[in-house]
C-alpha cells in the first residue's frame, strides 16, 4: 500500500491538488457539511425509531423526508473522500484510522441500505411492531454509535501516531 501510496502522491492529480493551498480546505469543508447532514438524518430516523421525535409522523414518512437527504450527503462525502485521498494518499491509505474508518462506513452504509430495503417491503409492519422491539431500539443506536465512530475515525486520520506500533506508516 506504500509504493501504491507514493505513485498515486506523484501523480498528475495528487500534484494539481497538493500545488493548490485552497483545495483541500475547501473539499474538507464540503465533506464536513456532508458529514453533518448524514449525522443529522440518521439521528433524525433513530429519533423516531426510538421514540422520542417526530411521533406526527410514520417511521416510513419519516425515512422519505430524510432518506434523500442521506444519500445525497453519502454522494458529496464519497466524492469528497476520493478528492482527499487524491490530494494526500500517504498521510490517507497509510493511516489504521482510514482503514477503521472504511470498514464503519461499510457497516453504516449496509445498514441503512438494509433498513430502507426492509422497510419498503414491510411499511405496515414496520410501524405496527418492529418500531417497538427492543432490538429495532438498540440497533438504532448501534447505528448511531457506528456513524459517531466514523467522525471519530476521520478525525484520527491526522493523528495515526495515536495508534503506536499498530500504525500503517513505515519506520523509517
Amino acid at each position: 500500500m506504500h509504493h501504491f501510496a507514493l505513485w498515486l502522491a506523484q501523480s498528475r492529480a495528487s500534484l494539481a491538488i497538493q500545488t493548490n493551498l485552497w483545495v483541500i480546505p475547501t473539499v474538507q469543508s464540503f465533506h464536513i457539511a456532508g458529514i453533518g447532514i448524514v449525522m443529522g438524518s440518521v439521528f433524525m430516523m433513530d429519533l423516531r425509531i426510538l421514540g422520542w421525535a417526530g411521533q406526527d409522523q410514520t417511521l416510513s414518512q419519516t425515512a422519505r423526508r430524510f432518506g434523500p437527504w442521506l444519500w445525497g450527503a453519502l454522494t458529496v462525502l464519497l466524492s469528497t473522500g476520493i478528492l482527499m485521498v487524491v490530494g494526500e494518499p500517504v498521510r490517507e491509505l497509510m493511516s489504521l484510522a482510514f482503514w477503521l474508518k472504511m470498514s464503519m462506513l461499510t457497516i453504516g452504509v449496509s445498514t441503512a441500505i438494509l433498513f430502507q430495503h426492509a422497510l419498503s417491503r414491510h411499511e405496515r409492519e414496520w410501524e405496527q411492531s418492529r418500531v417497538h422491539l427492543r432490538s429495532t431500539r438498540f440497533l438504532a443506536m448501534l447505528t448511531f454509535l457506528v456513524w459517531f465512530s466514523i467522525i471519530i475515525l476521520g478525525r484520527l486520520i491526522a493523528y495515526d501516531s495515536v495508534w503506536g506500533r499498530w500504525s500503517l506508516m513505515p519506520v523509517n
